[in-house]
């Protein structure tokens, strides 16, 4: 992966935490107020929420573990799917419980706590594993590009969904956005020295 992507992962840690302390701030409240009048409603944008839900997200996380283990016997690669899908829920949900930021208040919304988006989050962190893995080994640059644009582009999509559909506040999705970066590139960061680590290893033959 290339290397600038790893001090992007610092900023986006420091985006986060904050965020963490200022969402209640009234600028903060006036660009929630001001994305959510932009995006509710919009039905298009809201459709996307669906591949952030976490049957979506936990079929296509197994699927690529399968796919890992029979397909490229990538044993890491495994892991490096738990670590950042599973991870990821996991430390959101802990987040959630630790903020306890409330949601919009409209009728029949979901019990659960806002700060950061779920959908964000762990949406970025299982899109941006598929393509991390469908451009591992790829030597083609335009199919690199393609497939980053595509991810980026995707989760962009399912983390605006949750402000189409006034499920979260615009501050709590690109909490969400920037806490998965960083973990992603954490993960990727220990899988690609383990990497490195494993081969140093290897017995060369003679």
């Amino acid at each position: 992966m290339k290397k600038w992507f790893y001090p992007l992962a610092f900023v986006t840690f420091i985006g986060f935490i904050t965020l963490f302390f200022s969402f209640t701030h009234d600028e903060m409240v006036e660009f929630d107020e001001a994305i959510g009048e932009a995006l509710i409603g919009n039905e298009y944008i809201r459709f996307f929420h669906y591949f952030g839900e976490p049957i979506w997200i936990v079929s296509a996380a197994v699927l690529l573990i399968v796919y890992l283990a029979f397909k490229s016997r990538n044993y890491r690669g495994m892991l490096f799917v738990l670590f950042a899908v599973g991870g990821g829920n996991i430390i959101n949900l802990a987040i959630k419980e630790w903020v306890q930021r409330a949601r919009p208040d409209i009728p029949h919304q979901l019990t659960s706590f806002s700060f950061p988006s779920n959908h964000a989050m762990v949406g970025l962190l299982y899109i941006f594993t598929y393509a991390y893995f469908l451009t591992e080994n790829r030597a083609s640059t335009k199919w690199r590009i393609g497939i980053w644009l595509s991810a980026v582009t995707f989760t962009l999509l399912v983390g605006l969904s949750r402000i189409a559909g006034n499920n979260h506040y615009g501050t709590d999705v690109i909490a969400g956005w920037m806490c998965g970066y960083s973990l992603f590139i954490l993960v990727v960061i220990w899988y690609e020295w383990r990497n490195r680590h494993m081969s140093k290893r290897v017995v060369q033959p003679e």
